[in-house]
């Protein structure tokens, strides 16, 4: 299998093909609007724009797996964040991520790339880890995606080269983006 056998759905319901994607590096996130991390939409935009005529593309899955953090439908989302946040990258329908009910896509996203170890170094890292633990125990078990903005990085070749867990450095994930491109 490849990324590009994959389809996903549009907030508008229309299909489309990850064949749309082709020849383009792409950053995949699963995402949730009433999260802690939401600031990321923003730093999303920022990579997006910065990069997008070298041929980067970010995509954006809403779903409502971690804490029950994106309660609305994938039209009100994308609404959401294109006006807070100023996105103007693809934003999907929202998305199972993990479980029975996880999208293909992100069964095989996950399946592509290691998971690291969850980091507990800063205060921030041991508070998720800890809350992980005692509400999702299963999520910390790999290849699962542990919380909301899980970042898959796939080259234009449509190998998937890197995975970032929600606390990743912006930094980091520039350099491995730039480093396709």
């Amino acid at each position: 299998m490849s990324i590009y056998n994959y389809l996903v759905q549009k907030p508008n319901n229309e299909i489309l093909s990850m064949q749309t994607y082709r020849d383009q590096v792409m950053l995949i996130v699963n995402t949730a609007s009433q999260c802690q991390f939401t600031y990321q939409y923003e730093d999303l935009q920022k990579l997006y724009t910065r990069y997008q005529h070298q041929g980067l593309t970010v995509l954006s899955f809403p779903c409502n797996q971690f804490g029950e953090q994106n309660p609305e439908d994938g039209q009100t989302s994308a609404a959401q964040c294109k006006l807070q946040y100023g996105v103007s990258y693809p934003v999907f329908e929202k998305v199972d991520v993990n479980g029975a009910t996880a999208h293909p896509l992100f069964n095989y996203l996950k399946h592509e790339v290691p998971c690291a170890d969850m980091e507990r170094e800063t205060m921030q890292q041991k508070m998720l880890h800890a809350h992980i633990q005692e509400h999702y125990p299963d999520y910390l078990l790999t290849p699962n995606i542990r919380w909301n903005f899980t970042k898959f990085l796939v080259d234009r070749q449509g190998r998937v080269v890197q995975r970032f867990e929600p606390d990743t450095s912006l930094l980091d994930i520039e350099q491995a983006i730039e480093a396709l491109l």
